[in-house]
């Protein structure tokens, strides 16, 4: 979401990561995983190849691990809001916010990078966006740009 604000927000937006299946669904895939490993493990054991059963097991437990901290990594969102005098960006885990750049938007430019977008002021790099994918990241990029291009017009 972009555009002017009556509080004096040139632009602001809302960066999210893809979100993964939700809860029931993420359970179904587990516990069919789940199933499969369990039969296959009954088949090794009646065989008489029991020392594969519990790298079965742990299969499962490194999958159900995995899917937790994609889930939890979902919740990570970054705020972008600027304004004619600041350029601030806000990254929250879920819980917790942590300002990850606070810059004057006349000195500020953004960059596209292979993994991340970076703000650059005074010679210091702030990355943010690294969740999204080529494509968005450039037409963010290109948004974000020219609303600092705005800003800078404005106090010039």
């Amino acid at each position: 979401m972009s555009g002017h604000d009556r509080d004096g927000v040139l632009f602001a937006a809302r960066l999210e990561p893809a979100r993964p299946l939700p809860p029931r669904a993420l359970l179904l895939v587990l516990g069919g995983v789940a199933a499969l490993s369990f039969a296959s493990g009954a088949v090794f054991i009646l065989h008489g190849a029991w020392p594969v059963t519990p790298f079965l097991g742990a299969d499962v437990a490194l999958l159900a691990w995995a899917l937790h901290a994609r889930a939890r990594r979902a919740r990570a969102t970054e705020q972008v809001t600027l304004t004619a005098d600041r350029l601030t960006v806000y990254r929250t885990d879920g819980a917790r916010a942590i300002l990850v750049a606070d810059l004057n938007p006349f000195w500020a430019r953004v960059e596209v990078e292979d993994r991340a977008l970076a703000l650059w002021s005074h010679g210091r790099r702030h990355g943010f966006a690294a969740f999204l994918g080529a494509e968005d990241r450039e037409k963010f990029a290109v948004r974000l740009g020219a609303a600092l291009d705005s800003a800078k017009n404005r106090r010039a």
